[in-house]
């Protein structure tokens, strides 16, 4: 069947994804074809692959015919929503991956969610598209505007040549053999496999075929932009911004109302500073045009504002404290690699609030259940008994808590640890969906091995007065398919900054040890 006009505008996969357009960096070039003899095409494939609407108010992109990406399974069963992120591109569904999606879908884990919502979203398309399935199907059928291609199924046997030392029964193969079938049928358009296994891609550069990276769920193709909740300040800034300043108390606080060049890179709650002989650290409050409001905050370094206890030991500790003792502060994430002083901060932060203050109920902690090793299989016991194994960071950091006075003696002590354990629940992730936490503090650790929907199913749960508090180290991912970009800590530290009643500190400095911050830079 010919081919069918060019396209208007053309868009890379990379751009896919409009929620990440301003920050996800554009994806390497599709590599060239190996020149390979070509099999005629098949007379009886019926593949009608038609013109892609032009989005209308896009800018005006490279003439050429719409590309065609043929979707591995993994790709699916990491984002369902991944059929609608090609826009104007033309998506390609071999038999095998149909099958294999069938052979995922029984089960309550995340990857058989997403298989059925797959399922479910294909049987919606087919339903409501008119014209021959042979024809395609328009994606945009669902209601989704800035999805103008059209979806393709394999409706019958196709087979590019590939080496015969291939074992032709395997999927990874056949699906292959699809992506070489087409490019021999329609050799004027981009054919490209995109997968999540990077086996299958190595594999397929090897025999000459396009292939690329499953890129538009990545929040930022390079983490070390990622929004990191301080800002250094310049030593000039007060020659620039102290003229016209004003200045107040209120609160305990003081307040500095200023103007000048620098405020066009700050952020609503996020932490400035100055290093020198008199030191300056503030927090953003408020921004209007080209004014912004500094709080200037409590030192936590200092033992008479220590908090259960603790204080802080270093610059980013005293930030993560301010933020996490600020009553108007809903949603705090803290970053930090191991011996940084994470879950300490947040449960003394907690304790202080809970027993001392008052403010909340009760603590809650759950973390991610994503083993390093070997899985150790079913536990036996009530749901705080099975999450116990998983619970190490939260007993080492409540023995450091509860050391307390000598002088209340071993009674004092035991009375201490029962009634700090009263107010502190452990829960399991698995029965979290539809529940409201009501005046509580929220403690979520290991969240960097969480999917983005895992951390909206997680972070909804708060109700009024409920405090969330995401705990993890994005230099530590155990969830396959989950990188550094992808994961749902970076999705909420990106999609939360600015926000005024959230803020987010990446700590810098280990202060478990001199052990533990030699291996850390070393190892």
């Amino acid at each position: 069947m010919p081919l069918p006009k060019p396209a208007e505008q053309t868009r890379h996969p990379a751009e896919a994804d409009p929620a990440i357009a301003d920050s996800a960096a554009p994806a390497a070039p599709v590599e060239a074809r190996a020149a390979a003899a070509v099999a005629p095409p098949l007379p009886s494939t019926r593949l009608a692959l038609v013109e892609s609407r032009a989005r209308s108010g896009r800018k005006a992109r490279p003439a050429g015919p719409a590309r065609l990406f043929v979707l591995d399974t993994n790709v699916l069963m990491h984002d369902p929503t991944s059929l609608f992120r090609f826009e104007e591109h033309d998506v390609f569904l071999p038999m095998m991956t149909l099958e294999e999606l069938d052979g995922h879908k029984k089960g309550m884990s995340e990857v058989a969610r997403n298989a059925r919502q797959v399922s479910r979203s294909l049987d919606a398309l087919i339903a409501v598209c008119k014209n021959p399935i042979e024809d395609g199907i328009p994606l945009s059928g669902l209601g989704n505007a800035d999805a103008t291609g059209r979806l393709f199924f394999q409706t019958t046997a196709v087979a590019g040549p590939l080496p015969s030392t291939l074992p032709a029964g395997k999927a990874d193969n056949q699906i292959l053999g699809v992506v070489r079938a087409l490019q021999d049928m329609h050799p004027g358009r981009d054919v490209v496999l995109v997968s999540k296994d990077i086996n299958m891609r190595v594999k397929a550069r090897a025999l000459g075929l396009p292939t690329e990276d499953y890129t538009s769920d990545k929040v930022l193709e390079d983490t070390d932009i990622l929004y990191t909740g301080s800002l250094a300040l310049p030593v000039s800034f007060w020659d620039r911004h102290g003229k016209g300043m004003e200045s107040w108390q209120h609160g305990g606080f003081t307040y500095y109302r200023l103007t000048g060049p620098q405020v066009g890179e700050m952020l609503v709650n996020q932490f400035v500073y100055l290093e020198g002989d008199t030191p300056f650290l503030a927090q953003v409050k408020e921004i209007r045009g080209k004014t912004a409001v500094l709080r200037v905050l409590r030192d936590y370094l200092h033992a008479k504002n220590a908090v259960w206890g603790i204080t802080a030991r270093n610059r980013e500790q005293c930030f993560a404290l301010n933020l996490l003792m600020d009553p108007e502060c809903d949603f705090v994430t803290l970053i930090g690699q191991a011996g940084t002083g994470k879950t300490l901060l947040a449960l003394a932060a907690g304790l202080a609030q809970t027993l001392e203050v008052k403010r909340y109920a009760e603590i809650i902690v759950t973390r991610a259940t994503v083993p390093v090793g070997e899985d150790i299989g079913f536990l036996p016991g009530t749901e705080e008994e099975k999450m116990a194994p998983w619970m190490g960071a939260l007993e080492d950091n409540l023995e450091v808590l509860t050391r307390g006075d000598d002088a209340a003696g071993e009674w004092g002590r035991a009375a201490t640890i029962d009634l700090i354990r009263s107010r502190i629940r452990i829960k399991s992730m698995n029965f979290m969906r539809g529940r409201t936490f009501l005046n509580k503090y929220l403690i979520i650790d290991e969240c960097q091995n969480l999917t983005p929907k895992q951390m909206k199913t997680l972070i909804t749960r708060a109700g009024p007065g409920t405090k969330v508090v995401c705990l993890g180290n994005i230099a530590q991912i155990d969830t396959p398919y989950l990188t550094e970009g992808s994961s749902g800590l970076t999705f909420v530290v990106d999609r939360f900054k600015g926000w005024q009643h959230s803020g987010h500190v990446t700590l810098q400095r280990g202060e478990r040890s001199r052990l533990a911050d030699h291996a850390a830079d070393v190892l």
